[in-house]
């Protein structure tokens, strides 16, 4: 049971704030007037959110986010971009304002906004709009969702279920997916990590390489591998061949489960890749990398954690359904990943604050 005072606390907060009468008069007294608003404003976000993100779906699909980018953009321009109608062009574009992607710089005229952009310029973030539509898809009926209880195939299941023996255009798919928005979370993890003083370091899951050749730039004298399942690394292969990188980074085909982890490296990277995994499929990882290290070696964990302060929300709120849609893993905080690593055999583990914690977070541990 919870201490007896933070019960009683809680409820009498919760009376308090729901009274009506205690509403009206914050809303009209100066000293709390702005935390009054601010609060009614973030209940009916709670409510409206969906809409939010339906009008940033339809902003990015139908090509408004690109043509507002241009310059400014009246009515007919809308027309022209959306295909819609003129009532209907009207309405997305007025609603994209209200939300802040766009924004009107005179009577009929619009631009990009404040949100859209940052968000017009970040092909990682418009990659995962685009992909959202499965999630949405998903959740139509959230509780049905839930009562499923991950029995039932769902439409992000079916995107990301790989294996050692998927297809490569399935492959293709996903790992096009992850090297898109994998910038935001390379530029974090460098910041907060010095890989510098390594001398050779693998990804783990590696993808296409995106974090690998951002870690390269970092740091020429690194010696650089990239393990993944063999159709992933196929295509790794063909997107680095000819590059400077075609030479520098050893290519490891394997499955997590399945292969001995790559020995030689004394730093290994596990870069969004445990939230994906029950915490079964997690030990065995962690276990195989602390055997895989040499003594003193690193292991570096970056993705988003729950429990991150800043950023609540996106960890039990958005990763918490997110991956429950998929069928597969869970968000961790960061306490929980040091009892993981710990059962590992990690001596100590440490978590390293990043400037966007809603990006990534970061843990380093030894061996």
């Amino acid at each position: 049971m919870p201490p007896r005072w933070r019960v009683g606390w809680t409820a009498w907060r919760n009376a308090t704030i729901a009274s009506p009468r205690f509403q009206t008069w914050a809303a009209r007294l100066p000293l709390v007037r702005g935390v009054a608003r601010r609060r009614a404003a973030q209940s009916f976000d709670l409510l409206a959110g969906f809409c939010y993100s339906q009008i940033l779906a339809a902003t990015e699909a139908s090509g408004l986010l690109d043509r507002l980018a241009e310059g400014p953009c009246n009515l007919a321009a809308v027309i022209a971009t959306t295909g819609l109608p003129e009532p209907a062009a009207l309405r997305l574009v007025r609603a994209a304002a209200a939300i802040d992607l766009a924004e009107s710089v005179g009577p009929g005229w619009w631009m990009l906004g404040q949100q859209g952009a940052p968000l017009q310029a970040n092909p990682g973030a418009r990659a995962m709009v685009r992909h959202h539509a499965l999630l949405y898809a998903d959740l139509a009926d959230p509780l049905a969702l839930l009562r499923a209880n991950r029995q039932n195939p769902t439409a992000l299941s079916a995107f990301w279920h790989y294996s050692a023996e998927t297809e490569g255009e399935t492959a293709q798919a996903y790992s096009t997916l992850m090297a898109s928005s994998q910038a935001m979370v390379a530029r974090e993890t460098l910041a907060a990590y010095p890989f510098a003083r390594h001398r050779r370091v693998v990804d783990l899951g590696g993808g296409h390489g995106v974090f690998i050749a951002a870690l390269a730039a970092a740091c020429p004298a690194l010696g650089l591998g990239v393990f993944d399942l063999p159709p992933v690394v196929a295509g790794t292969a063909t997107r680095l061949a000819g590059t400077t990188l075609g030479d520098r980074v050893t290519l490891h085909p394997g499955d997590f489960f399945g292969t001995p982890l790559p020995a030689g490296y004394d730093c290994m990277t596990l870069v969004r890749i445990l939230h994906d995994h029950d915490d079964g499929a997690v030990e065995a990882l962690l276990a195989a990398a602390w055997a895989a290290l040499p003594r003193g070696g690193r292991l570096v964990i970056s993705e988003p954690m729950a429990d991150t302060s800043g950023a609540r929300a996106m960890g039990d709120g958005y990763f918490g359904l997110y991956l429950w849609a998929m069928n597969s893993g869970r968000p961790r905080s960061a306490t929980e990943y040091r009892t993981l690593l710990q059962k590992a055999g990690f001596s100590t583990t440490r978590h390293i604050p990043t400037d966007l914690p809603v990006i990534t977070s970061v843990l380093v541990s030894t061996k």
